[in-house]
């Protein structure tokens, strides 16, 4: 079972940030064979979701209020561990950002920028998508949007 908190930026401990970075990391640098700048200057601006199993950060996802990255408030950075996938967090952890949004944010239009081969699962959390194909970092990504 996982363990689930929500924290600003500055109440991150520096462990906490560490074991998110290397998460973020580990699947979009090194597993997706990306170069590419996680660090990007947005997190201090993002309400940070952390999934811990047995202390280990395993899931995670980037919470942002409307007009901080998109428009409408969003989610981004969407991980789980590669050796923690067939527990099917994905969805426990979409379940949850979502609830944060809407906590939160008082919203429930949420805009992410998907990569594409993602866009059922995304479907099957209410999203629909709302642009074309484009490439962000070389990999394909759509916009989806939830209004419900």
């Amino acid at each position: 079972m996982l363990t689930w908190k929500i924290k600003r930026f500055e109440e991150l401990s520096t462990t906490e940030l560490y074991n998110l970075l290397q998460l973020r990391s580990e699947v979009f640098v090194v597993e997706q064979n990306c170069v590419y700048q996680d660090i990007d200057g947005k997190d201090r601006k993002a309400l940070h979701l952390i999934g811990e199993y047995d202390s280990k950060t395993v899931a995670y996802a980037r919470l942002f209020n409307a007009g901080d990255y998109f428009e409408e408030a969003s989610i981004g950075r969407v991980v789980v561990g590669t050796n923690y996938r067939d527990k099917k967090w994905g969805n426990e952890l979409m379940k949850e950002a979502i609830c944060g949004v809407k906590e939160y944010f008082n919203t429930s239009k949420i805009t992410i920028s998907a990569q594409l081969y993602l866009q059922k699962f995304y479907e099957s959390h209410g999203f629909e998508v709302t642009s074309e194909t484009y490439l962000e970092d070389d990999i394909p990504h759509i916009q989806m949007k939830m209004s419900n």
